[in-house]
């Protein structure tokens, strides 16, 4: 099991407080993946016309204590699906060494104006192994059977 510090800012322990699962940031049930991010905005309240973007804090800094992991924000499946709001660039990475306050950029993919309430669950975080890699340039790389075929190449759906 990964051990993570998590440093609460601003009043985010009391939004934390109000899921249904065990409190603070954790895995909502024992075999969740990942850890419900909440909107630790100011206002009451944020308004995404469709189409924008806004970037949303989390109220929550992490600190990973094994090496090679790192945190990963990605969108909720029912947030996504039913409201049509998504992490913006894909998935989020939240690098071990960054001791900043987690920021999820949200996109409203909906034709419709969407408002997300402070305290509401927007993201899921889920901490991951990495790999550096060490780069050697080459002047030429492995054949494949595939090649340098780009998008669509296969010709499968």
């Amino acid at each position: 099991m990964l051990r993570v510090r998590v440093r609460y800012l601003r009043d985010a322990r009391a939004l934390y407080a109000l899921g249904d699962g065990p409190g603070g940031l954790a895995p909502a049930t024992p075999f969740a993946a990942g850890m419900d991010l909440r909107a630790c905005m100011d206002a009451e309240e944020a308004v995404l016309p469709a189409g924008s973007r806004l970037a949303i804090p989390a109220g929550v800094a992490v600190e990973p204590l094994s090496p090679g992991a790192a945190g990963f924000v990605y969108s909720r499946s029912g947030l996504g699906t039913r409201m049509g709001l998504t992490v913006s660039q894909g998935v989020g990475v939240i690098d071990p060494d960054y001791r900043g306050e987690i920021v999820v950029s949200l996109l409203n993919t909906s034709g419709e104006e969407r408002r997300i309430r402070r305290g509401e669950r927007i993201a899921q975080l889920v901490f991951q192994p990495y790999f550096h890699a060490l780069v050697e340039e080459a002047d030429a790389l492995g054949e494949t059977a595939r090649g340098a075929g780009g998008f669509g190449h296969t010709g499968t759906l």
